[in-house]
């Protein structure tokens, strides 16, 4: 199969017909291709188109992103999670104006810049300069495991090592680009985890789990992490007018990012006398709640939290400034300035509910 034309022929003229229209397929330009991977880390196709659009009208080209500040490039990321990704591109871009702009068109110096491992490199060097490089993710380790009908796990080192040599093997000679998008869209919009569209597929006489009826048992995949259930509570301080807000640690998770004080509860406590707990951890100050505001949950790899968000006031009535126990700064600011910063999902979504129920 690996040296048959005819596969390639149909899964290209496929592709030609079938592929979505995505901003980055317009130009091919290498700083949106890398912008477009980097995104997809982690992410959902539908997501992304809307993210990276948003990006490109702020960022558009190296020089831009490198002259933002961190807390802007981490607003313009909010929302899509993992944010070491973002940092690594403001960190890549910073690195990339000392060398002329423009990322380099050779996978040894890619792979060098901060954020950018195997798979990116070869992404790029296949997508943006149609170099011969294979390019698998997660689409096509489902597609070869039914292609080739692989009965053990697909994300085994062993298999993942074949997968990548079987990627290689087929690849045509200068129709890398379109040749590992082909695959990457037809796992993405017709092999799909469950109810694959077999009936739609250009090389479904190729696939041997096709052939033995096995479509749904492939592929294997690893047991599932342990769910992990966080319960956490957070307070907004207020103060006058303006609202407490601190900078997460530059090594922390989240980093860089800001929040309102607080954290987990520990067990036998109650989400409000974690709150006052945390707040004396954390900034020093003495506070009471005042209010309750609402529960929010979120999830993030295998960790489902719950949020439990309350308004507090400092006890002593000094006006006593929090101290930096656990953020490397705080500000008092307005709650319409809140949009400027980068919060955490759960915090974010307590913005949202109270900027929808004119809670504050």
């Amino acid at each position: 199969m690996s040296f048959d034309p005819h596969f390639i022929d149909k899964l290209l003229g496929w592709f030609d017909i079938h592929s979505r229209d995505l901003p980055w397929r317009h130009t091919y330009a290498p700083y949106q291709v890398w912008i477009s991977e980097i995104m997809l880390q982690q992410t959902q196709m539908d997501r992304v188109v809307f993210y990276f659009t948003r990006w490109l009208d702020r960022f558009p080209d190296i020089i831009s992103l490198a002259a933002a500040d961190e807390d802007e490039v981490l607003k313009y990321w909010e929302g899509l999670g993992y944010y070491s990704r973002a940092r690594n591109l403001h960190r890549t871009a910073k690195l990339l104006t000392e060398q002329g702009n423009m990322l380099p068109d050779c996978y040894e110096s890619l792979i060098k810049l901060p954020g950018i491992g195997p798979y990116t490199a070869g992404a790029i060097m296949s997508i943006a300069f149609n170099q011969d490089f294979p390019v698998v993710d997660a689409n096509v380790e489902r597609l070869f495991a039914r292609l080739f009908d692989i009965a053990t796990p697909i994300k085994n080192r062993e298999n993942k090592t074949l997968v990548w040599q079987k990627a290689a093997e087929m690849l045509p000679v200068g129709k890398s680009r379109m040749f590992n998008q082909a695959l990457m869209e037809l796992g993405a919009l017709v092999c799909l985890p469950k109810n694959p569209l077999c009936s739609q597929c250009p090389v479904s006489d190729y696939c041997k789990a096709h052939q033995l009826q096995i479509v749904s048992e492939r592929p294997m995949l690893l047991p599932k992490k342990k769910t992990i259930f966080i319960e956490m509570a957070t307070g907004i301080l207020v103060r006058g007018d303006k609202i407490l807000i601190q900078k997460r640690q530059a090594d922390d998770v989240w980093a860089n990012l800001w929040e309102f004080p607080g954290g987990r509860l520990k067990e036998g406590e109650m989400p409000q006398q974690a709150v006052v707990r945390e707040f004396l951890e954390e900034t020093g100050l003495h506070v009471g709640v005042t209010g309750e505001i609402t529960s929010v949950r979120h999830s993030y790899m295998h960790y489902r939290v719950i949020l439990h968000g309350f308004f507090c006031e400092v006890m002593d009535g000094e006006e006593q400034e929090p101290a930096l126990h656990a953020a490397q700064e705080n500000r008092w600011v307005y709650f319409t300035e809140l949009h400027r910063f980068a919060f955490p999902a759960g915090h974010r979504k307590l913005i949202d509910y109270l900027r929808n129920s004119s809670g504050i």
